[in-house]
């Protein structure tokens, strides 16, 4: 199954290892700088606009910064849609 993670971008859903709330994330140190680090070596795909990314998700092999709220990745991840 695949999950709709936002801008018509779908990853399989066994292959997500992390999904992460990037309010609380900024919160926490260690959490803020793997996601700098990650962002300065280029490794994160960024699919939503500047200012409204609302999670990371972490693939097997890709980093984005979704404009979905963690909270609502998870309930679809759960149920049994693909949207």
């Amino acid at each position: 199954m695949f999950l709709h993670i936002g801008n018509n971008i779908m990853v399989r859903k066994d292959k997500i290892i992390l999904i992460l709330d990037l309010d609380k994330a900024g919160s926490n140190q260690i959490s803020r700088s793997l996601l700098n680090k990650m962002m300065k070596k280029g490794t994160v795909q960024n699919i939503t606009e500047k200012g409204k990314e609302k999670s990371f998700v972490m693939t097997d092999s890709e980093y984005y910064l979704s404009p979905i709220s963690s909270s609502t990745l998870m309930k679809r991840s759960q149920s049994g849609s693909i949207i």
